[in-house]
């Protein structure tokens, strides 16, 4: 449905003091986070969320206040850790990119449906033991967001137990008004796809590898080459299931194209390339897990 000039501006103007309210009401968190002391670290990947906390943070705090600290291991990738370089350098703060092991905890690599919070904790433990009294660091904070708060993410967990800050979800903020916040401020990830940590793309039970992971970061960045924006590589073992937006499954599927994408993908290990026909869902692997929440931690 196409609205007419009216109705889009009665709703603009009936929804932005709504999300200036709830921007406001962030900057107030992120200003009571310090006390007047030390300084905020907040956890920085690049994305959407964490690149809109990180310049309210700048607002509230000043960027004498502020770290960005970017989790860097073999679920990241070289991309998107470009990206967060670029992205703290444009919004003024100054970024640490802090080295994490999370392939050293049994936990992430047996890859359970608890993976994430094996994977927060590895970040939160490493921040707190080389980068919190280094740095003088008085608090963190995380991109968690209100439209989280009623999804399988045991990596709230984790975060909770070690009292980071989560001043998006507190005050109210959703995706898509983070998002227009992001257009606002000028930021240019206001239009950047879902992003997550390429163990993701493992199905629970199968290890996750540093082999696998670089597999999926070389097919995806393949994939992107070829003018695709939207999409994941899932890592069957020795199958490569491409996930892509519903409009650009087509191209995907035409000659020369779908010859390009085979080809490619076997050079990276795989013997077998598959096209998902239902197309691209953030949080797909989640689908069919039953009462996630009460799923043991080991």
């Amino acid at each position: 449905m196409v609205l007419d000039g009216s109705i889009q501006d009665t709703i603009v103007r009936v929804i932005a003091p709504v999300i200036e309210r709830k921007r406001d009401q962030a900057l107030d968190i992120l200003r009571g986070a310090l006390r007047g002391r030390g300084k905020l670290a907040v956890a920085f990947s690049g994305g959407v969320d964490s690149t809109l906390l990180l310049k309210l943070a700048v607002l509230a705090l000043g960027a004498e206040s502020v770290l960005a600290v970017t989790a860097r291991s073999e679920s990241l990738p070289q991309e998107e850790l470009d990206a967060c370089r670029r992205l703290a350098a444009s919004i003024g703060a100054r970024l640490v990119e802090l080295r994490t092991n999370e392939l050293a905890r049994p936990g992430y690599v047996e890859n359970s449906p608890q993976r994430c919070y094996h994977c927060k904790s590895e970040l939160f433990e490493t921040l707190d033991r080389e980068l919190k009294a280094r740095e003088d660091i008085e608090a963190v904070a995380y991109g968690l967001t209100a439209d989280d708060l009623g999804e399988f993410r045991p990596g709230m967990r984790a975060a909770s137990e070690h009292r980071v800050l989560r001043p998006l979800a507190d005050a109210g903020l959703g995706k898509e008004e983070i998002r227009a916040l992001s257009h606002g401020y000028g930021l240019e990830t206001w239009d950047k796809p879902a992003m997550a940590c390429l163990a993701s793309r493992i199905p629970y039970g199968s290890p996750v590898t540093a082999e696998k992971l670089s597999q999926v970061e070389r097919a995806e960045r393949l994939l992107r080459a070829l003018g695709f924006r939207e999409l994941r590589v899932r890592h069957h073992d020795k199958t490569a299931r491409i996930e892509l937006a519903a409009e650009e499954i087509s191209r995907a599927a035409s000659s020369p194209v779908r010859e390009q994408i085979a080809r490619g993908l076997r050079e990276l290990g795989f013997e077998f390339v598959t096209l998902d026909l239902e197309g691209f869902r953030s949080g797909r692997l989640n689908e069919g897990l039953v009462s996630p929440r009460r799923l043991p931690v080991r």
